[in-house]
């Protein structure tokens, strides 16, 4: 995913006489962009420490492939055949206990037992190109009615209820591995860090006598459009129709799709959410916008209080944004035009 929050340290480059405590890394996961920040360490021990998050981070993907040989896969295969237990290990069955826990909080928007229908309209590969979706398969998916408490794990073994079950934690494992390195950060006595994993960014303490600053770009801009300060344990995430979409007869397709209708959403470009400390702030920044998104305008404040989410941020097709009266009181704006198009209400 191109990375649509945008870390800002320029300003504080400015002034410095010597060279600033800062280590910066950057990675491809998850397919996408992953950057680690770490202020205070010697280059040495950062690069230490940001090289063994990489790897903790290379290994859950390849553990969560939705389409390669994978453990998730190796359950997939088997809900579609015979529906064999699958032994798993402890961490993926907590994994998709709390993700249907999610699920249902969300009233099944947030879905990630729907992979059949993301695989359905091509986004179970490296790159997307234009199809002419199958609408039978499309119709017969969304009957089949696939849903996390559809699964069923006992003594440490799963099966699923439903055929029509194919896991995809696209839209989870990116805000699980920042917890992940948020807790291996601080394990390791790491006091300073910035993890950003494709626009899915948690903080760690500040950077040097300021907080850490991100910002936030419009998916239809170049740079930012305002920016916030992102304290210590906080964590914020955007989903977006930017860069796992193709086009159409001059319509966009992405990769977020609605479990009710089976089509991805319209008429949403991007939505933000900020998230504040607490044990699964990583999960929550990148699990809880997709309800947000696939929200109709009118329910999209409810939306959010289902997630408990405070501080949302919602840019239109027609770049109109829509914020929480919380998220207005957070952002310092740079892009006047985009500011003149924002209203703020109560979630």
């Amino acid at each position: 995913m191109r990375l649509f929050l945008i870390f800002l340290l320029g300003f504080l480059l400015a002034a410095c006489t010597k060279p600033e405590p800062l280590y910066d890394t950057q990675s491809y996961v998850f397919g996408t962009l992953v950057d680690i920040s770490i202020y205070g360490e010697t280059q040495e021990r950062a690069q230490e420490v940001s090289n063994q998050i990489i790897g903790d981070f290379q290994e859950l993907h390849n553990r969560l492939h939705a389409w390669r040989p994978s453990e998730l896969k190796t359950l997939n295969d088997e809900f579609s055949r015979d529906n064999t237990p699958v032994t798993i290990a402890p961490d993926i069955a907590a994994m998709l206990s709390d993700a249907t826990k999610l699920s249902i909080q969300s009233k099944g928007a947030f879905n990630p037992a729907i992979g059949g229908l993301i695989e359905a309209w091509g986004f179970h590969q490296d790159e997307f190109h234009p199809l002419k979706v199958d609408e039978v398969k499309i119709k017969n998916l969304v009957q089949a009615n696939p849903q996390m408490s559809d699964i069923v794990i006992e003594n440490g073994k799963v099966t699923s209820n439903n055929p029509a079950v194919q896991l995809d934690l696209g839209g989870y494992a990116k805000g699980y591995a920042l917890d992940i390195a948020l807790a291996s950060l601080r394990k390791q006595g790491v006091k300073n860090a910035l993890v950003n994993i494709g626009g899915n960014i948690i903080a760690l303490g500040q950077h040097g006598e300021k907080p850490w600053r991100v910002g936030i770009q419009h998916p239809r801009k170049p740079n930012a459009i305002a920016t916030l300060d992102l304290e210590s344990g906080w964590a914020i995430g955007t989903s977006g129709d930017y860069q796992r979409y193709f086009e159409l007869n001059g319509k966009r397709y992405c990769h977020i799709i609605d479990p009710t209708t089976g089509y991805p959403v319209q008429g949403v470009q991007a939505v933000t959410v900020l998230i504040s400390p607490q044990s699964n702030a990583g999960t929550l920044s990148d699990v809880a916008s997709k309800p947000i998104f696939i929200a109709k305008p009118e329910s999209r404040a409810e939306a959010a209080k289902v997630m408990h989410v405070e501080y949302y941020l919602v840019i239109e097709s027609d770049s109109k944004i829509l914020m929480s009266a919380a998220m207005a009181k957070r952002l310092t704006w740079l892009d006047t035009v985009a500011a003149k198009h924002a209203t703020s209400a109560q979630p």
